[in-house]
């Protein structure tokens, strides 16, 4: 597995923060049986670029706290049945599936910590997790859907031992 992770923040994170990430990121590819090796970059970011991406990205003109880059389409949110099918997925010299990109704002994540009463490490795991199940097909548009994805996430957050 390749998970590159580039840090342009200018807030510091106490933690081993690369190596969090790669438990995450494992983690939820284990709790979804994705049968592939895989490649996913993560950027630490601030409020600056975040927002910049969102506005040019999304047209949306102001910060978030994440955002996903998936690179590849599914018949339905987890089913990876057709992957080897479809044209692009995998590094063609890594034979990895690619499957993008998270943007993760650190001023965000130490915001949102503080106002949801939780650790840093806490929420910095939640917003990977949450960013790997949308580069893994899932979304939230419906109740339905944010209900699965809510769902998985508390799973696969208490499988790591991570706690509110």
């Amino acid at each position: 597995m390749t998970i590159a992770v580039e840090n342009n923040s200018r807030q510091t994170l106490d933690f081993p923060y690369e190596e969090l990430a790669g438990q995450v990121i494992t983690a939820a590819l284990d709790f979804e049986a994705f049968p592939y090796e895989a490649e996913v970059s993560l950027l630490l970011t601030d409020l600056e670029e975040i927002h910049e991406i969102n506005r040019t990205q999304r047209g949306i003109d102001k910060p978030t706290d994440v955002l996903s880059f998936p690179m590849i389409e599914y018949p339905a949110p987890g089913d990876f049945s057709r992957l080897e099918e479809a044209v692009g997925c995998f590094h063609p010299d890594t034979g990895e599936a690619v499957l993008g990109d998270i943007v993760l704002c650190v001023d965000k994540v130490k915001e949102q910590a503080l106002e949801y009463g939780h650790s840093v490490i806490r929420e910095y795991a939640f917003l990977i997790l949450h960013s790997m199940l949308h580069l893994l097909g899932y979304d939230h548009m419906t109740k339905e859907e944010a209900l699965v994805m809510e769902t998985k996430q508390e799973q696969i957050l208490k499988v790591l031992k991570i706690s509110r």
